[in-house]
Parts: structure tokens; sequence; C-alpha cells
């Protein structure tokens, strides 16, 4: 369990939060949401020590093992992956290369003996005996396959080092465990086998994280951070963000009676409560959003860009025909004999660990790249938009700031327009004359999203456009493209985002080809397990 009691954090004389008093307590999952600079991964070190709090105290209990995700990735190169994960009980680890090294002493006295003996009951009050094939069966959950186990650290592509550095975390059975983006750099397949894994953890959980499918799935709790306040609420992300959108709602009107308010928000409650989950928490999840009051509905002070994507006009029959497309890149072949036809209302999903595939096949079809063979024709009645996975081009030695880049794109070039189009993507007040080439990642996106929104087109284009944006921008943009009436082809590594978007999923599996299938991702992932389990 761990006691927040009067926390406060000032920097440089702005406060981050304050007053904050909050339980966290074993069997629950805490899922630490806000927007970005609020102090989500600040407040995650003050929880771990790492960070002194302005005022108050975080109190531990007694005897409980913290295990936190660590950061830094050369911080083991020099140690092979399993010693790596192992350290993540650190005790366990100390006592096991003592042991080792008395039994490797020439001169083994009977004092040595003596202190062996003492390790080795310590040793297996904490499972070590257990420890390799412990440690291997979660690298295996993550991906990391067992020709890796003894490689160095050092050796490791970034991916992998952070997959490692996740199973140094999970390993040992902590009291207490604190990941900051736990899901980043994870495949499906290893985002899976981590929520069945924290599903079954029976201690202490708190994450950030901007996986709103992770947090919905794993969240008992939800830890707002919002008015420079802390504050605690029961339920997944989904109902904490609806919860707080029928708040809003009600509190812009002032005529309507508390009676009727509250009679609203519990029904809203009792809807919640009385959802079935496919979460093994979700029994406990009910109970305690039946205890929920009125009172403890959230009221949240974030701001939504509006996203809305609106064609010129309607596409005809013929939207795209793909037709035996390859491509070799650095001498792998990433696309391989790709053929498909794209029907009017396809919202398609391009997934796999293919990444470099998906990519390619986006710039080709915006002609940014030839292909080795086959060909492709849109229909005459097609006009498009791209968002590229490396907008860097756009703002790179770019001196122009926000709004003479925006005039670039823009059908009306007055102020007033471009100020009120951009103030909807929370770009407001002297933000417009900030220089572009210093913008934030989150912000560049916006600028990109706002780019599209302008040409009208009836089929997009999109390469993970979900990478830097914060909670409240991907909701945004998740609920433009649900929408959005035309058609869409577009890549991402979020759950949610492609399950409510896409009606279509295609694979791009390693060796270059694909698989095509007009369902949702939760139906298609189901029926790839099926063909899995057919073939073991």
């Amino acid at each position: 369990m761990i006691t927040v009691s009067n926390v406060s954090l000032t920097f440089g004389g702005s406060k981050l939060f304050s007053g904050a008093d909050l339980k966290f307590m074993p069997g629950n999952c805490y899922g630490i949401i806000g927007a970005n600079g609020a102090g989500k991964s600040t407040f995650l070190k003050i929880l771990s020590g790492e960070l002194e709090p302005t005022t108050g105290e975080v109190a531990i209990q007694k005897g409980c093992r913290m295990s936190t995700l660590k950061q830094d990735q050369f911080q083991y190169d020099d140690y092979p992956v399993i010693d790596t994960v192992i350290m993540g009980n650190p005790r366990l680890y100390q006592v096991m290369k003592e042991k080792d090294a008395l039994y490797e002493k020439p001169d083994f006295s009977e004092e040595d003996g003596a202190l062996a003996a003492q390790l080795e009951g310590e040793f297996a009050e904490m499972n070590g005996w257990d420890a390799e094939a412990d440690s291997g069966r979660i690298l295996t959950g993550l991906g990391i396959p067992p020709e890796l186990y003894g490689a160095r650290m050092g050796d490791l592509k970034g991916g992998e080092k952070v997959k490692v550095l996740l199973a140094q975390a999970l390993f040992g059975q902590p009291d207490i465990l604190l990941l900051d983006e736990p899901t980043n750099n994870l495949d499906v397949r290893s985002v899976d086998w981590l929520e069945d894994f924290l599903l079954e953890f029976p201690g202490t959980l708190i994450v950030v994280s901007h996986d709103r499918h992770f947090l919905n799935t794993v969240c008992t709790h939800i830890v707002d951070i919002d008015y420079n306040q802390v504050k605690l609420y029961v339920g997944n992300y989904d109902f904490w963000y609806d919860a707080s959108q029928l708040m809003q709602r009600l509190m812009k009107d002032q005529n309507r009676k508390r009676e009727e308010k509250v009679k609203d928000l519990q029904a809203f409650i009792s809807r919640f409560s009385a959802n079935k989950s496919k979460s093994k928490q979700a029994t406990s999840r009910r109970k305690l959003l039946e205890k929920l009051t009125v009172e403890e509905i959230p009221h949240s002070s974030r701001r939504y860009p509006w996203v809305s994507f609106k064609p010129d006009r309607e596409a005809g029959k013929d939207i795209l025909e793909v037709k035996g497309i390859s491509k070799t890149i650095d001498g792998v072949q990433v696309l391989r004999d790709v053929s498909f036809l794209v029907n009017r209302g396809d919202k398609i999903a391009l997934i796999g660990e293919n990444e470099q595939g998906q990519t390619a096949l986006l710039r080709i079809l915006m002609e940014e790249l030839q292909p080795d063979a086959g060909s492709f024709k849109w229909g005459t009645t097609i006009s498009t938009a791209y968002f590229p996975k490396d907008n860097a081009p756009f703002f790179e030695g770019c001196d122009l700031n926000m709004l003479q880049w925006f005039a670039q794109y823009s059908p009306d070039d007055t102020e007033t327009f471009m100020r009120g189009f951009l103030g909807r993507m929370l770009f407001s007040g002297e933000d417009v004359y900030k220089p572009v080439k210093v913008l934030s990642g989150g912000e560049k996106v916006r600028c990109m999203l706002s780019r599209m929104m302008l040409t009208g087109a009836n089929v997009l284009l999109l390469d993970q456009p979900t990478n830097h944006l914060d909670l409240e921008s991907i909701t945004a943009l998740n609920n433009g493209l649900i929408d959005y009436p035309g058609n869409l082809l577009f890549t991402s590594q979020d759950h949610q985002f492609i399950q409510t978007v896409a009606n279509r999923v295609i694979e791009l599996l390693p060796d270059g080809t694909i698989i095509d299938r007009r369902t949702s991702y939760d139906d298609y992932l189901e029926w790839k397990r099926s063909q899995e389990a057919a073939r073991a």
C-alpha cells in the first residue's frame, strides 16, 4: 500500500499540483492521466522516491518491494539479458552473485560454508532456483526469443532493450509496480500478454499510458491530474472520459434542476456498473462503481481539439486498384506482389510487424516512392490527403511562424479565418506567432492534421497519426475519423483507434505478402488466434 499525504510540487515558481491525498491499495490498478505537461511522469517519480515533493510525504507499507520501469536504455549495456531481468529483484541478484563468488574461491573456508548455507536459504525463499525460468517466461511473453537471453544488452536494438527493461520491472513478484508507458515498442501479441500478466498481478499497480485500450483493460481506477490537483476516480478510462463529458454538458446547462442532474448521472453510473467486461477485474470494478456517488463524477478542464474531415465531393464507384506491387528497401523485400481493391466506404487498417512495408505502400500510393514492380490506379473522382510518419521536412529549416505556415495551405488567408481554425486546434493568442521549427511533436501533428482538413479530400492516407499526441488529441482524431464519410488507409499501434475506425484489416507480413480481411480489428485478432491454435 502507498499513502500520499498533502503532496505538492512546484517547479521554477510554477505549481504542477498541490494537496494530493491518496491511497493506493493492493489488487487495484491505477491509471495516471493528464494533459501533456500536467506532471504524470513526475508524480510517478515522487511515488518511487526518485523525486522529493515540495510538501507532503509518500509512505510505503513496511516490507513492500517496489519495482519501476527504467527509462535509461544504456544502463545495463555490459550485462547479459537474463541477468538484467533478474536485477529486477536486486537482493536476489546480489545473493546469486555472492553465492557464485563463494563457490569459485579456491580456499573455501568453514566460514565461507556457513555464509553459503545462509545465502542458499535466502536464495530458496526468494524462489531463486526458478529465477532463470521465470525470466525466460516473461521475456518470451514480451517477444524476446531464447537465443537473445545470453546476449549483451548493448548488442540489442532499442525496441528490444525496452522490452527487457519491462521484463526486469515485472520480474520477481514485486509488491508495488510502477510503469511509465509500458506498451511503447510492443506489438499486439506482447501487449495482449502484458495485459493478461497485469490482470493477474496481486500487488499495487500504477501506470502512465496513452494507450486507451490498455487503460480500459487493466485499470480499476483513474488518477486524474487536472486543475493543479491529483484526484482519484473509480473505473477505467472510458468511464472517466464519458463521465467527465457528461458532467461538462450538465454544468453548462445552468437552468437544469439539480434533481434532474442527479437522476441523469445516477442512470449513467448504473448503466456503466451493469456493463460486462472481458477483464477479470470486472466483478470488483462493478462493485466499486455501484458505490459511486454523484459528487465523485469527474469534471475536467481539458480542451479537446476540433478534428473534422469533410470531402468536397463524394467519391465515385472506383476508388483504388493495386496490382502486384513489390518493393525492396536496403536489400529487404518489404512488399511482395501486393494486390487489393478498395471499395467505397472502406476504412482500411494496415497492421503487422512489417512497418517498413506499410510506410512504403502509402508512399508508393502517394507517388513519393516508385515500386520495383506492379502498378496502382486511383478512380477519376478521387482526391487524396496524406499524413506522413516523418513530418520533419515540413518544419525543419522553416523560418515561418505558425500563422504564415498555415497560410500556405489555407484557401482563406485572412487572419480572422486562420486564427479561428487554429484556435479550434488549440493554438490561440500569441501561439500563432511561434516559429514552427520549435513546435513540440504533438503541436506539429496538430498542424499536419489542420493541413489535411483543409484539402477536402475524399480519401485519407495516415501513417501513425497518433504518435506524439496526448489522450485528448487522440480521442478527438479518433472521433473525427469515425465520422469521416470518405475512404481511409491508415497505420497505427493504438488498439482502440483501429478497432473503432477500421472496417477492414490488411496485415503486411514480414515476407512482404498480405492477409486481407473485411472485419473489425478485434475479430481479426480472434481469427488469427484460432488459425494459430489450429496449426499448433
